[in-house]
């Protein structure tokens, strides 16, 4: 019997044929693995006065997550690395599944909203961001164009 973590099998890498083209969808991630696509999940919630984003970043820290604005584009990065010298202190690996690597993901919010208007929060892996609404423009009363 093989041990399974997090329903892979630990000596997935090992039994694996390199020749085997029948599984190109499945492509490992650098950083998590086959369980790249659950990293940045997002919950995007509007409320009456504003949008509450919570983005799930586990194992980031604070430290190694930032967020900007620029042009209308909200981007969230998170980068991690590891200390290879850590390693040789308690044993030898057998399978080391941590790497260092970086994801990212960007949201159109407008041009509208200003750094200093969004609230940001991290605990327990989760960001959680709240952004204001942007009053509508107004519309002309009067759309019809004169021809001369």
């Amino acid at each position: 019997m093989l041990p399974i973590i997090f329903g892979e099998n630990l000596f997935d890498d090992v039994m694996n044929d390199p020749f085997d083209l029948s599984d190109m969808h499945s492509v490992r991630d650098a950083l998590y693995g086959k369980h790249a696509k659950a990293i940045m999940k997002t919950d995007v919630r509007e409320t009456d006065n504003g949008y509450e984003v919570d983005v799930d970043l586990p194992g980031f820290k604070k430290d190694e997550v930032k967020v900007d604005l620029k042009d209308g584009y909200l981007t969230i990065h998170a980068a991690k690395a590891l200390d290879k010298d850590e390693q040789n202190k308690k044993g030898r690996y057998i399978r080391q599944e941590r790497y260092s690597g970086e994801c990212g993901r960007s949201f159109y919010v407008g041009e509208t909203v200003k750094p200093e208007d969004i609230k940001a929060h991290f605990e327990d892996g989760i960001l959680k961001l709240s952004l204001p609404k942007v009053a509508k423009q107004q519309l002309p009363a009067e759309s019809s164009i004169t021809i001369e």
